[in-house]
């Protein structure tokens, strides 16, 4: 067993029937009390977000995860298909699991993190960016700048259509660099 003065970022927490991914964490030592750690946990299969506190030293169970680097290939009507770059084994990941985070996903190319307990898998960690090509948006007008505000635009993937905010100068057929932990607009790409 670990105290809970053992809590990092991405620790795994076994409590009853649930896993939980830290997800923030501070270690708080006030003026009068004792010490204690926030955190801010995730759900590792429902997603539900939690702050919960534990005081110095307290017991925490941690579990196990096994995390491997594998290329996304393929979907498989609700689920999705990943394979190992290793040793070229693939595995299949209900789609509750990959969640919002399909939009993302590009057959053959995206790579993720896929996080697995007792051979179950968890849940999977994007990269930090991903590219998408805008399939439609409202033409901005001339003298739009990058600091004026912003407008929804869309983009496909796999048959879904998917709308995020960008900046007024973005135009349909645009290649972005987007932020996949917030959606937002990095960069245009050449």
């Amino acid at each position: 067993m670990a105290t809970s003065n053992d809590i990092k970022n991405g620790t795994i927490i076994h409590e009853g029937d649930n896993l939980w991914q830290v997800i923030k964490f501070q270690h708080v030592k006030p003026g009068k009390g004792g010490a204690f750690v926030r955190t801010t946990q995730k759900n590792v299969m429902t997603g539900k977000v939690v702050d919960k506190t534990y005081n110095a030293g307290a017991k925490v169970e941690f579990t196990n995860v096994d995390r491997q680097s594998m290329q996304f290939s393929y979907k498989d009507g609700d689920d999705f298909v990943f394979m190992n770059m290793n040793d070229y084994s693939q595995v299949t990941i209900p789609g509750v699991v990959v969640g919002e985070d399909r939009k993302w996903l590009v057959a053959g190319e995206t790579e993720v993190t896929v996080a697995f307990n007792e051979g179950q898998a968890l849940f999977i960690e994007l990269p930090l960016t991903a590219q998408v090509t805008i399939t439609y948006t409202e033409n901005g007008l001339q003298g739009d700048r990058s600091n004026a505000g912003t407008k929804p635009a869309n983009f496909e993937n796999d048959g879904e259509t998917f709308e995020i905010q960008v900046p007024l100068f973005v135009n349909t057929g645009d290649k972005i660099e987007v932020d996949t932990r917030s959606g937002e607009y990095k960069t245009r790409v050449k």
